[in-house]
């Protein structure tokens, strides 16, 4: 959960920033048991799976990584849409591991990392970091029609 200041954000000159619309993205990891086969265990309830789920959770190495609980959440159907000239917020979550949001073909016009709105958020980062159970928040004003992707740019999972 993130929560906004409540006299609203500001940029860097401590004027109000104003947006159209806010997207949630939240990174998910999956850490699902296999059997000797190297197949994913199934359990009636996820109690039942509870100590198997603990041992591959120790090893801190995710099955599965997705956007917003599962793969294609944001894709397709599901993209997160804007016209031109409208500015987005983007509120990026990752409550296990530190991540790198990253916009292929574009920036943030204002980042505000690890939830620190007291803090004058950097002009025009291509980049936003979080460490783990922190938030990334960025605003975007879209300058014209285009596709961008967004990732993890974190190299050492991509």
């Amino acid at each position: 959960i993130m929560v906004l200041p409540r006299d609203g954000l500001k940029n860097d000159k401590s004027e109000s920033i104003s947006y159209d619309k806010v997207f949630y993205v939240g990174e998910n990891d999956f850490y699902i048991p296999r059997d000797e086969h190297g197949n994913y265990k199934s359990y009636e309830s996820a109690g039942d799976g509870y100590d198997d789920m603990l041992k591959v959770m120790r090893g801190l190495i995710p099955t599965h990584e997705v956007f917003n609980g599962r793969a294609g959440s944001l894709t397709g159907d599901n993209a997160m849409k804007a016209k031109v000239g409208e500015t987005v917020l983007i509120v990026h979550s990752q409550a296990n591991r530190d991540t790198r949001p990253h916009q292929i073909g574009g920036h943030g016009d204002y980042v505000w990392e690890q939830g620190k709105f007291a803090n004058p958020p950097p002009r025009i980062s291509k980049l936003g970091s979080s460490e783990a159970d922190r938030q990334v928040l960025r605003s975007y004003t879209f300058p014209a029609a285009r596709h961008l992707r967004y990732v993890n740019h974190n190299l050492i999972e991509a």
